[in-house]
């Protein structure tokens, strides 16, 4: 232990590095800037096909049939709006659940956040602090630090005066100070910090499958397009400016315009949503990932319980005085600068220190559950875990543990020969008192755990603390089971992943215990979330796939953490589970609308482009593309464009599923192919040949726009399934809203529509209908399939 305090930097000597650009100056959360997101909206790939279509387009003097360029501004004003209001949230709550390292700083210490430390500043340590930039220790208590999250080494790492730290480890247990030798860009961590804190919306299971359906559709685009242009352009013989607006009117619909922008909006409304219940989520696939999960490891302190606690009873044990008894508790808390929850409550119950001297400590650590403090001629104190310090089957371990099976926290002070830091100690332990704590289970944790439990997630108690104690607030809880002590547990995995099956709680585990845990589940296919504030679930937090800290917790719990609930409430849980559902199940729906409409594009541009080169083959005049673009445009409005937008934002709690990409493919291609087929037939139908007048035309494309909408409304009221009473509003609206367009004389004559011709209007509306009846029937032949009830209706929504 060091004898004498550093001293920090005075007001001057800051402000001469502050002149001299020697600060930490990254930021504390590396969220893309405002430009950032102005250009990744903008200039887009898909805004950059659409852009020349426009341009091709006004080349040929139709605006009307240009509309479909409106989409380049909505979708980028939409995504900047969406991504700006996430940044906005995201850096606000950030900066509250900032950690703020303790500085010294004009003989005071101050906390500063991260990015006001300078070069050579002074910066205390205590357990569960992270190191924020590189230093060389100056001062140390038994100061131990993880290296870990760096260097892969599982083991801490005692350090003394002179050894170097490197930001993005953390303080495990003991304390000190070290000084600031590099900061800013220079630090070891800070490059990794940058990447792994930006605002992402790309590491996850549902972007990498919206990726896959992407590379799909370029696969169908490419032979599709090169197929319309040279048919359209080379093979129909209407005039250049008929041929390239039919062209386009082909190539349009093919682009899956707004299926990245909903699947963006939807990830950064949930980020202002569980912003607005101090939820900070720091890498935005955590929203999905909780929605996955189905086994939820819960710390039982600070999660399940409240983090504060209260000396209920102090045993006195052999001939040991009260006196003396509260005078050691009062100094041993006295001496502890960074106190955690025990300690803490100690120092409220027995705030009457003698003023003893200390000559020698051992600093608490979660492996060995025991810290200890020498007074010189007052002897040689411990306090730590009754099971650990006696033999478990002692007299007094076995009070101890009928204590902890009340729930009750219990601690044994006694006395050893040796001073606390000899490599022997603590062994032999003469009892002198066993301190019982109390702390109240947080009034929402049942609540919240009965949530979990109706959705089918599997929750597993995980604590340091006694087995029984443990055991006992799992089983107020309403979880079933006994608690296991983690030291009987096995080491090799699979026993281990056994084990974990079988049984809910477990109480002695060490950090490391708990990394092997999570990796044990993990193993067993499942997807697993980890919720604690402490330096000891740092490990697990980092190695789950989805790790959950307080905002009340260490430091380094907050930092490597996806998600931290800055108002400490375990109940918030289930309402990041309910947006990240809402996430998945909606991007699912708007992901089938759009990859219906790529598909049947694709298939129509197809089945004209193979009738163009027979025609050519034969000398016949080729058929043209049945709609200008002015008419794909209206055909995306309502069975796509708006209820796309409501639904990606709308409640949906149904539980995820895997198999994403291979759902949306087994309904979007079956639908779109029916859409296709029978659009391309009635068009046949409606198609009177190379002597067609203008009007004969019109009327021909109208009536296979007419059974193309019927068809993709009805895919629309399958997709909005199950239904509750604003959705069946919202498709009759959508429904409603194209017989509106095709009887007002203006739109009529805006949109190139002509539905006067009784019986191709007739025929258009039963070729829909029977095309409809097709998409209706696959729709229950696939919940068949899939072993799943099919449901039309919604008992409740949230």
């Amino acid at each position: 232990m060091t004898a004498s305090l550093a001293a920090g930097l005075t007001d001057a000597e800051v402000a001469q590095r502050v002149a001299n650009g020697k600060t930490n100056d990254l930021p504390s959360r590396a969220t893309r800037s405002a430009a950032d997101i102005v250009r990744a909206n903008v200039f887009t790939r898909i805004n950059a096909i659409l852009g020349i279509l426009f341009a091709i387009v006004l080349a040929t003097g139709s605006l009307i049939n240009g509309l479909f360029g409106v989409l380049i501004i909505a979708n980028s004003f939409v995504g900047m709006v969406q991504e700006l209001r996430a940044k906005q949230t995201l850096d606000r709550l950030a900066i509250v659940g900032q950690a703020k390292p303790r500085v010294r700083r004009a003989a005071e210490t101050r906390e500063l956040s991260p990015n006001e430390v300078v070069l050579d500043d002074i910066i205390e340590l205590g357990p569960g602090d992270q190191i924020v930039v590189d230093g060389v220790v100056v001062e140390e208590s038994g100061l131990e630090v993880d290296e870990s999250l760096l260097t892969g080494e599982a083991d801490s790492v005692l350090k003394a005066p002179g050894d170097a730290v490197m930001s993005g480890s953390f303080v495990v247990a003991g304390a000190g100070a070290y000084r600031a030798t590099k900061v800013g860009r220079d630090a070891y961590a800070a490059r990794l910090t940058e990447e792994a804190r930006k605002f992402t919306l790309v590491r996850s299971e549902l972007r990498t499958g919206i990726n896959k359906i992407l590379q799909f559709i370029t696969y169908l685009l490419l032979p599709a397009g090169l197929l319309i242009i040279y048919t359209q352009l080379f093979t129909t013989h209407v005039g250049w400016r008929q041929s390239v607006l039919r062209m386009v009117g082909a190539l349009v619909p093919m682009v899956p315009e707004g299926l990245v922008l909903m699947t963006s909006i939807a990830f950064a409304v949930g980020v202002v949503r569980l912003g607005r219940r101090q939820c900070l989520v720091q890498e935005l696939p955590a929203i999905e990932g909780l929605a996955r999960v189905n086994v939820v490891c819960a710390d039982k302190t600070g999660t399940l319980t409240e983090n504060r606690m209260h000396v209920t009873d102090l045993q006195q044990l052999n001939t040991a005085d009260m006196d003396t008894l509260t005078d050691v508790l009062a100094s041993m808390a006295a001496s502890d600068a960074r106190p955690n929850a025990s300690i803490q409550a100690i120092a409220d119950a027995y705030n009457n220190p003698p003023g003893w001297t200390v000559t020698a400590s051992t600093p608490f650590k979660s492996a060995t559950k025991w810290s200890g403090l020498s007074f010189g001629e007052h002897g040689n104190w411990v306090l730590g875990a009754p099971d650990v310090l006696l033999d478990s089957s002692s007299a007094v371990a076995e009070r101890a543990e009928q204590l902890g099976s009340r729930g009750l926290r219990v601690l044994l002070l006694g006395r050893i020969d040796l001073p606390v830091d000899h490599p022997d100690a603590p062994s032999p332990v003469i009892p002198a008192a066993l301190v019982v704590l109390q702390q109240s289970i947080r009034a929402d944790a049942r609540e919240t755990l009965d949530y979990f439990g109706a959705q089918g997630v599997s929750v597993k108690v995980v604590s340091g603390d006694n087995a029984v104690s443990v055991g006992a607030v799992a089983s107020a809880l309403g979880l079933a089971g006994n608690a296991v002590d983690a030291r009987d547990l096995p080491a090799d995995a699979g026993q281990l992943a056994e084990m974990l099956e079988r049984y809910t709680a477990f109480g002695r585990v060490r950090p490391d215990q708990k990394r092997a845990m999570v990796r044990a589940l993990q193993s067993r296919g499942n997807t697993v979330a980890m919720t604690g504030d402490g330096v000891n679930d740092v490990l697990a937090l980092k190695d789950a796939d989805v790790g959950v800290a307080m905002g009340a917790g260490s430091s380094a719990s907050r930092a490597v953490a996806q998600i931290v609930l800055l108002d400490n409430k375990f109940a918030t849980l289930p309402y990041v589970v309910a947006e990240g559902r809402r996430v998945i199940g909606n991007i699912e729906r708007v992901a089938n609308l759009f990859l219906t409409k790529t598909v049947y594009s694709v298939l129509l541009a197809l089945l004209v482009g193979m009738a163009g080169l027979v025609a050519k083959a034969t000398g016949a005049k080729s058929l043209m593309f049945p709609f200008e673009p002015i008419q794909v445009t209206i055909a995306a409005w309502f069975t796509i464009g708006v209820p796309a937008f409501i639904l990606s934002l709308a409640p949906n709690n149904e539980r995820a599923q895997p198999g994403f990409v291979r759902r949306v493919m087994m309904a979007a291609v079956p639908n779109g192919a029916v859409a296709g087929i029978a659009t391309f037939a009635c068009y046949l139908l409606a198609f009177r040949g190379p002597a067609a007048t203008r009007a004969q035309q019109m009327q021909a494309s109208t009536s296979a726009l007419i059974t193309l909408l019927v068809i993709a409304v009805w895919v629309l009221a399958v997709v909005a399934r199950p239904y509750s009473w604003w959705r069946v509003a919202l498709v009759a609206l959508s429904g409603a809203a194209y017989v509106v367009i095709f009887n007002i004389p203006l739109t009529q004559h805006k949109f190139g529509l002509d539905p006067s011709n009784v019986a191709l209007t007739a025929a258009a509306l039963e070729i829909g209908v029977f095309g409809a009846a097709i998409v209706e029937a696959l729709w229950w032949w696939q919940a068949s399939t899939r072993g799943a009830s099919p449901r039309l209706w919604r008992q409740s929504e949230v």
